[in-house]
C-alpha cells in the first residue's frame, strides 16, 4: 500500500494537541491481511489512485475516496464526494471527528475496513512505563537529573527489546532530549530502505506531537544524514554558513543540533578497515532563540544519546526481522498442513491392482505430488507430478495442476488432450517462469496401461523377465504452447509393476556430489524383498548424512490380473 501524499503547510507552532505517545495508526484489514500504517502526514489520503497514502484496488471505491487531515487539535475524516460513501461505526459520514477505537468502511463491508488508533494491549504496560520513567524526580539540578533519568531510561528500554515500543521509545528520547537542552521541537529521522529519511518521532517543548517537518532545516538533516555530519549550532545569526541557508532565514532558525544517529559497528555484518559506521537516522533538535542552555550541555552528552538511541532502532529492527521470520515461519506451516491436507492420497481398493505411494519434501512444502482415482468399476488412474523449483511457488503450481488432472482423468478426455489442456493453461498464465514435468497413466483390469510421459524420469516395468524403462516421452507442460503430446501403451502381465518416480530419487547426491543415477534405481526395484520401500532405504544409504537436495516421489502399481 504505497504512499506519495504531501505534507500540509502549517504554522511554526503546531496544528496539534495529540497526546503523548507514538503517531496514531490506522489497522487496515482486508481479506486475511493486516496492515498498520502510521498517519505521520496530513492530509491522508485514500482511494484507488496508486498515489493514494491508503490504496485500496475495488471498483467500489472511489480514485479519490476520502482523507484523514489535521484541524486545529484534532484528526477529521472527510469523504471526498466517493460514490458508495464512507462510513464510520455503520453510519454513513461526511465529516466526522476521529476517535480511537473507531471503525471506518469503504464503500462496501466486504472490500476492506480500517480502525482508527486502536488500543495495543501488548504495549499499554510498556507506555505506562515509559510515562513512568519520563516522570522520575531526581534529588539533583535539572540538567545532571535529565541526564540521569535519560540513562536509566535508555538501559530500561534496551532491556524491553521489543519493536512494538520503539515509536514509544523514540517518542520519549527527544521529550527527555528537549528538556534537557532546552529547545522548542525534536524529531528523529529515520533511513528507509531507500534511502529516503521518514519522519518516526516530533514533539516540541510542550509535549505535543509534530506530524509537520516542513518547517525545519531539510538542508542540515541532509547533510547530516549523506555527510555524516554533526551539527551543533547555538546561533546562526552569527556564523555565515548557516545564516544563508533558505529554511533557517524562513523560519527564523537560530539554534539548530543534528546528530547522526550511528549504527553500532558490532551489528553490522561486515565493517571495512576504516570505514565510516553507517548511520540509521538522525536526532535533530531547533529553536528561534540563540541558546545558551545548548552550550551548557555537553556535546559528548548529545553524541552519545545518539549513539544509545541507534542502538536502540538497531535492535528494534533486528527483533522485527526476527518476528517477521517467526510469522513467515507459522504461515508457511500452515501452507504445509493445507498441501498436506490437498495431497493425501487414499488409494482406491480395486481386485485387479495394488498400489504404493509415497512423497519425502525436502522442505516444509514441495512441488511433487502423487494421486490415484478409481475410474469406473474397470479402470485405475495413476498421476506422479514434480513442478520445476521449489518452496512455496512450487507447491501453489502443485496444487493447480493436481486439481486439473485429477478433475479430468473421469471424464472421456483422452491423456494427451488432459496434458495439452495442463500445457495451454500453464504456458498463458504462467509465462513459461515455471513448467511441470507429469506422468499420467489409465490403468484397465485386463493389464493394458495407456500412459503419457511428458518430460518425466522415464518410468520402470518390472517383470519375472527382468527390468525395463519406458523411453517415449514428450515435452513437459507449461514450456511450450506449440508442443503437441503423445500416448504410448503397453501391456502388464500379472505380477508386474510399473513404478514412476521423480527426479529427486534419481538425482539425489551424496557427500561427493555423484548421483544415484538410474541404474541403482533399476537395480533396487529389481533386487528381492520389498522393493518398494527399497527405493528409500537405497536413497539413505547412498546419500548418507547429506540432506536431500530436492523432492523425492514414488508411485507403483502392481498389476494382479
Amino acid at each position: 500500500m504505497p504512499g506519495a501524499s504531501g505534507i500540509i503547510s502549517s504554522s511554526f507552532s503546531p496544528a496539534t494537541s495529540i497526546s503523548s505517545g507514538s503517531l496514531p495508526t490506522l489497522v487496515v484489514v482486508q481479506g486475511h491481511e493486516e496492515v498498520n500504517l502510521p498517519i505521520s502526514r496530513t492530509p491522508f489520503t485514500i482511494g484507488r489512485k496508486t498515489d493514494r497514502d491508503l490504496v485500496i484496488s475495488d471498483p467500489r471505491i472511489s480514485r479519490e475516496h476520502a482523507q484523514i487531515v489535521l484541524e486545529g487539535t484534532k484528526l477529521f475524516l472527510q469523504d471526498l464526494g466517493s460514490k458508495h460513501g464512507t462510513y464510520v461505526n455503520g453510519e454513513r459520514i461526511q465529516r466526522h471527528q476521529l476517535k480511537r477505537n473507531d471503525r471506518i468502511d469503504f464503500g462496501a463491508e466486504d472490500v476492506a475496513y480500517a480502525i482508527f488508533d486502536p488500543e495495543r494491549h501488548s504495549t499499554s504496560g510498556v507506555r505506562e512505563f515509559l510515562s513512568q520513567m519520563s516522570g522520575v524526580q531526581m534529588a539533583m539540578p535539572s540538567a545532571a537529573g535529565d541526564l540521569e533519568k535519560m540513562k536509566i531510561f535508555l538501559e530500561a528500554a534496551r532491556k524491553l527489546n521489543t519493536t512494538g515500543v520503539l515509536d514509544e521509545v523514540l517518542v520519549t528520547l527527544v521529550e527527555a532530549t528537549l528538556r534537557l537542552t532546552h529547545a522548542e521541537r525534536g524529531y528523529v529521522f529515520l533511513v528507509q530502505p531507500d534511502g529516503s529519511a521518514r519522519l518516526a518521532a516530533g514533539r516540541n517543548s510542550r509535549g505535543e506531537m509534530l506530524l509537520d517537518d516542513k518547517t525545519l532545516s531539510h538542508s542540515i538533516v541532509d547533510d547530516a544524514l549523506k555527510g555524516n555530519a554533526e551539527f551543533l549550532i547555538t546561533d546562526t545569526s552569527k556564523m555565515s554558513d548557516f545564516s544563508a541557508r533558505n529554511s533557517i532565514v524562513a523560519y527564523d532558525l537560530r539554534t539548530v543540533i543534528a546528530i547522526p544517529l550511528r549504527r553500532p559497528q558490532v551489528q553490522r555484518t561486515s565493517v571495512a578497515a576504516g570505514a565510516e559506521p553507517e548511520i540509521s537516522g538522525v536526532l535533530y533538535l531547533d529553536s528561534r532563540f540563540a541558546s545558551r542552555e545548548v552550550s551548557a550541555v555537553s556535546h559528548d552528552i548529545l553524541r552519545a544519546i545518539a549513539t544509545e538511541a541507534a542502538a536502540l532502532v538497531e535492535n528494534a529492527h533486528l527483533v522485527q526481522a526476527e518476528t517477521a521470520n517467526r510469522a513467515y515461519q507459522q504461515e508457511l506451516a500452515i501452507a504445509a498442513g493445507i498441501q498436506q491436507r490437498l495431497m493425501a492420497v487414499t488409494i482406491p481398493d480395486v481386485p485387479f491392482a495394488a498400489v504404493r505411494g509415497r512423497n519425502l519434501p525436502c522442505r516444509e512444502i514441495g512441488g511433487d505430488f502423487f494421486d490415484v482415482m478409481q475410474i469406473g468399476d474397470t479402470a485405475l488412474g495413476l498421476v506422479v507430478c514434480d513442478v520445476s523449483g521449489k518452496g512455496v511457488s512450487a507447491a501453489l503450481l502443485g496444487s493447480i495442476v493436481q486439481g486439473m488432472v485429477y478433475s479430468q482423468l473421469a471424464t472421456s478426455l483422452t491423456l494427451d488432450q488432459i496434458a495439452d489442456s495442463a500445457n495451454k493453461y500453464l504456458c498463458k498464465k504462467i509465462l513459461g517462469e515455471k513448467y511441470a514435468t507429469i506422468v499420467i497413466a489409465r490403468l484397465s483390469h485386463d493389464g493394458e496401461l495407456e500412459y503419457i510421459n511428458c518430460g518425466h524420469v522415464q518410468p520402470v516395468v518390472v517383470t519375472k523377465n527382468g527390468v525395463h524403462r519406458e523411453v517415449e516421452a514428450n515435452l513437459p507442460v507449461g514450456l511450450l504452447p506449440i508442443a503437441s503430446y503423445k500416448t504410448s501403451r503397453c501391456r502388464l502381465s500379472p505380477g508386474d509393476r510399473f513404478l514412476i518416480v521423480t527426479d529427486g530419487v534419481t538425482e539425489a547426491e551424496n557427500a561427493e556430489g555423484e548421483m544415484f543415477g538410474d541404474e541403482r534405481l533399476e537395480r533396487s526395484v529389481g533386487s528381492n524383498g520389498d522393493s518398494f520401500e527399497g527405493i528409500f532405504e537405497a536413497v539413505r544409504g547412498f546419500c548418507g548424512p547429506t540432506p536431500l537436495n530436492d523432492d523425492c516421489t514414488a508411485l507403483e502399481v502392481t498389476y494382479r490380473g
